[in-house]
């Protein structure tokens, strides 16, 4: 279906078109900003508040973690631990036969200072013979990276390298710490990988490449894709050099189960909570600032910092889970299908906009349609699908947006065509019914043909030509936009339409261009038909009064009204359009206007038909003129002159 406006010119617009642009457009404004990063910590925000929204698995069973606490460290009198405690509480685990044990504290050369003393040298050797009596026993060193600055701090040393993972972290903007890394250095392994890897061994599982791609570490029968640097909301971040995949977080605080070293040291653990399990040892105290800010901490209050060595927990949790297949990593999407998914909603958010038209079923109808997104968007999440929400949201606004500001230029046209048709003298109550119907007026451009009940009025001035020799152009010109902006002003005041001049007269019509539905409507048009007139009448004594004073020239006018049906609607070309009025009682109201013309009894002569009269109500009072015969007339027509406001018999 096609739809033209009259303007400068005519403008052709297919419905559907115009969603689908400002859709396209929507997706590539957004797209755009999304390449270059501008969305990030948008997305990474609404990834958080994700991340926070799902159920809480509670603590591994399979882990356990040594925490060294402040009570811990006034307790042993220093920080760093000396070595022979580390030792002593090394040996106090072994007893309790634990799966792996990894020690998430620097133990490398770099902490042995000139001039210590041989007994610190001894306590190092010591460690360093303790944790090699096991392949069980995995240390850490640090490699370096532009997250975390500092410089490198090497292993122990002489422990094999199968014992031996960096605790390097990746961070995102605001440090937070959302990505698990696992390779670094040519596949060199993590401290929680290595140690999840150790655990797995005594169950056969192995990593091994993925049968797909040799590059891809997988391990059981989950492939773990390394994460790509535009994946998922981030935008361009450094995953060169790096294997990375999302952390999949267990718990915000109760992620594993936790014991301090005191505990340990004095025997107060239950060895059942030791034996066969995955014990983590690292510092818990906030003065050893190995804190990390994690996706619960934002727009969260008084939510905590997470110790490093509870990080590394929660990454041998996620590695565990993911072998046995118990919980999925986070994925996201390929590129190609997050697009259509913006598209989607934009498109959504497009012909929504340009479908629904009323203001408070618009509201609900984008409120739905947004939950709707966020809806799904958690549920995927649920499921360990990461999927944009913030492109889509954007997107779905803005197309909605395009389609808002091409109805308003649409609307500017067809108001304009409208106003155009109809002429600029229209009371703001016809001005209003237009705008609110304008739907069913305008087809193809043009007001449609349609035939309905009308007052119509014609007034010409008596002796114009006489009064047009006496004045000069700009005085006549002058003259006559004097006595038309009065006459405007008093159609427009009782509701009519100015449909066209002629000349010094002019042509009004009431009761268009919606059709009346009832008796009442048509004879209260008539009625304000021939208040008008009088009310012309007063307004012409004024300006004769003033013109009086002025040396120009009085006059006296002449207003012929009848009511009957007429057809109305646009008459002319693409080029040009007015809005016609067309019929026998256009004619008949011309004619009562210009009949008798010697017959003029007051400044302003009122003639109606008895057409009008039925509608008039004993409302005015009027002479009876009889019936005349009118020019292009067959038939004679009782005409009346409406003298003023009043009953026949006063």
């Amino acid at each position: 279906m096609r739809v033209r406006f009259a303007g400068v010119g005519a403008v052709a617009v297919t419905y559907g078109l115009p969603p689908i642009i400002a859709a396209l457009a929507s997706v590539a404004l957004v797209l755009g900003g999304r390449h270059v990063g501008r969305l990030q910590s948008l997305e990474l925000a609404v990834y958080d508040r994700l991340m926070q929204a799902r159920p809480d698995l509670g603590p591994d069973p399979r882990l356990l973690v040594v925490g060294i606490t402040e009570q811990d460290i006034q307790n042993q009198g220093q920080f760093p631990l000396r070595d022979a405690v580390v030792v002593t509480l090394l040996k106090k685990l072994q007893s309790y036969q634990p799966r792996v044990v990894g020690l998430d504290m620097f133990r490398g050369d770099i902490l042995v200072q000139p001039g210590t003393s041989e007994t610190a040298e001894a306590d190092r050797l010591a460690l360093v013979e303790q944790l090699k009596q096991s392949d069980r026993m995995i240390a850490i060193t640090f490699l370096g990276n532009e997250s975390q600055a500092g410089a490198t701090v090497p292993p122990p040393p002489g422990l094999p390298e199968e014992q031996i993972g960096f605790n390097d972290i990746v961070l995102d903007s605001g440090r937070v710490l959302r990505r698990n890394l696992l390779y670094m250095d040519d596949y060199f392994p993590s401290f929680s990988l290595r140690v999840a890897l150790r655990y797995l061994r005594d169950e056969n599982i192995e990593d091994q490449p993925s049968d797909a791609d040799e590059n891809v570490l997988q391990i059981g029968s989950t492939t773990f894709l390394p994460l790509k640097s535009d994946d998922g909301g981030y935008a361009r971040i450094d995953a060169s050099g790096t294997y990375q995949i999302l952390l999949n977080y267990r718990s915000a605080q109760n992620s594993v189960e936790q014991v301090s070293l005191t505990q340990i040291l004095e025997g107060r653990v239950e060895p059942q909570k030791i034996k066969d399990r995955i014990v983590l040892i690292g510092v818990t105290a906030a003065s050893g600032k190995d804190l990390y800010l994690t996706p619960y901490n934002s727009g969260a209050r008084n939510q905590p910092q997470m110790p490093g060595v509870v990080i590394h927990a929660q990454k041998v949790s996620q590695f565990l889970d993911a072998a046995y297949g118990e919980r999925s990593l986070i994925r996201v999407w390929s590129e190609p299908l997050e697009m259509a998914w913006i598209l989607l909603w934009s498109l959504i958010g497009g012909l929504l906009f340009w479908i629904v038209r009323r203001p408070l079923v618009l509201v609900l109808g984008s409120g739905v349609a947004i939950s709707l997104l966020f809806v799904a968007g958690q549920g995927l999440f649920f499921r360990s699908v990461w999927v944009p929400l913030v492109p889509p949201f954007l997107t779905f606004l803005g197309a909605g947006g395009g389609v808002i500001a091409y109805r308003a230029q649409q609307a500017q046209r067809q108001q304009q065509m409208v106003m155009r048709l109809l002429g600029q003298s229209s009371s703001p109550e016809i001005a209003e019914t237009l705008w609110q119907r304008r739907d069913e007026l305008l087809e193809g451009g043009k007001l449609p043909g349609i035939e309905l009940m009308a007052t119509l009025m014609f007034t010409d001035l008596k002796g114009f030509s006489t009064i047009s020799e006496r004045l000069s152009a700009e005085q006549l010109l002058n003259w006559l936009n004097e006595y038309f902006e009065v006459m405007t002003g008093v159609v427009v005041d009782h509701h009519g339409v100015i449909n066209k001049f002629t000349g010094d007269g002019l042509m009004a019509a009431f009761g268009v261009p919606i059709p009346r539905e009832s008796w009442d409507e048509i004879a209260q048009d008539a009625q304000r038909a021939v208040d008008c007139a009088l009310a012309m009448g007063e307004g012409l004594s004024k300006l004769n009064q003033r013109w009086q004073t002025e040396g120009l020239p009085e006059v006296q006018m002449r207003a012929g009204i009848f009511s009957g049906s007429v057809v109305v609607g646009s008459l002319g070309s693409k080029a040009r359009l007015e809005y016609g009025v067309i019929g026998d009682g256009v004619n008949t109201a011309s004619r009562l206007e210009s009949v008798d013309k010697h017959r003029q009894p007051s400044a302003c002569r009122v003639l109606i038909a008895q057409e009008t009269l039925n509608y008039l109500e004993d409302r005015y009072e009027v002479e009876a003129w009889g019936a005349l015969t009118l020019k292009g007339k067959a038939e004679q027509v009782e005409v009346f002159r409406v003298i003023g406001a009043g009953d026949i018999g006063a």
